[in-house]
């Protein structure tokens, strides 16, 4: 049976793990911390092409393939399971406070069409915007319990805080400070730290964004509500998310409380019922960031595969990035 070793037990490190012990491979997943407790933990869980990108074309395709497998990838995911997982197509309306923002919003939207990102006015309160009805949720503590369900249902070995220190020449393998794993192929999926395990690896860094949780009315807001950087969205049983920021401060995760402030002024403008409302929960994540987005694929002639740099949309390149790595792979 051919083996691979995966660096990263994020929701990328893991989707790709359950494709590939589908096709027979023996799979052994390491991670430095306990399973999904990084940006896969820490993630809102929108799946907005929309809201995440303008007029990278390249980008745009992926995404929207992406987005498009989802519900039979949420389907075939709850059957390997046995557990639900809350996927919402709820769409989105992003919001233009004034005429000038109006402006550069359909300026957007414009360049958006011509990547295949659809869109069409709107009225939100008592402004103007876009509706972005393709855009969808899903709840990443759902699926990512999911995932970890369906990969030890599959066979596949998840090593909790164990972090690979080293990949061995060629792929051959990976070194942690419990030893060595040879295997077949390598596949590094250890987000924002995962340009360190290679010398030559294309750069990732860490961009960190706080979120924040507040308890409303179920049905409260059937839809994402975007301006900007800023967000909110509403879970079935009533859980509302607002967020985000974007913070240049390496692999810090201190909660800023004035971040936190922030946020809740923003969100609340798009939602007046959260003025007076306190959340329940605040929390941070480092999102994997590159130069020039996701890097998927063979690093070079090696044995050495490549599956970081989602920076916002892991969550939503997830199914996309497996089945990727896993066409490339083929049968064990």
């Amino acid at each position: 049976m051919k083996t691979v070793t995966i660096a990263g037990a994020g929701i990328i490190g893991l989707t790709t793990a359950w494709r590939l012990a589908q096709r027979g491979w023996k799979v052994t997943v390491f991670d430095h911390r306990e399973a999904v407790s990084e940006a896969s933990w820490a993630a809102a869980g929108m799946l907005a092409p929309g809201g995440e990108i303008d007029s990278n074309g390249a980008l745009a395709k992926i995404a929207l393939h992406s987005l498009s497998l989802y519900p039979i990838f949420v389907r075939g995911l709850e059957v390997d399971s046995g557990l639900s997982i809350e996927y919402r197509p709820c769409g989105a309306i992003e919001v233009a406070f004034d005429d000038a923002a109006l402006a550069e919003l359909n300026a957007k939207a414009a360049r958006q069409a011509a990547v295949g990102i659809e869109s069409e006015p709107c009225r939100y309160r008592e402004w103007a915007g876009r509706l972005y009805s393709g855009d969808a949720t899903v709840d990443p503590l759902s699926i990512n319990e999911a995932l970890l369900a369906a990969c030890r249902n599959h066979g596949v070995v998840i090593r909790e805080h164990e972090a690979v220190t080293e990949v061995l020449p060629n792929g051959s393998g990976v070194r942690t400070e419990e030893g060595d794993y040879p295997s077949d192929r390598v596949i590094i999926a250890a987000g924002a730290w995962s340009s360190s395990l290679v010398p030559g690896l294309p750069p990732v860094h860490p961009v960190r964004g706080h979120l924040l949780y507040f308890e409303m009315p179920p049905g409260l807001l059937p839809t994402i509500v975007r301006s900007g950087h800023t967000y909110v969205f509403q879970r079935e049983a009533g859980g509302l998310i607002a967020g985000s920021s974007m913070e240049h401060v390496g692999f810090d995760r201190t909660v800023d409380a004035s971040v936190v402030e922030d946020i809740h002024k923003r969100a609340a403008k798009l939602v007046p019922a959260l003025a007076d409302a306190k959340p329940l929960d605040y929390w941070n994540g480092l999102r994997p960031a590159t130069d020039a987005g996701p890097v998927v694929g063979r690093f070079g002639d090696t044995n050495i595969w490549m599956a970081y740099g989602h920076f916002r949309n892991g969550i939503l390149l997830a199914p996309e990035t497996a089945q990727r790595i896993a066409d490339e792979f083929g049968e064990a």
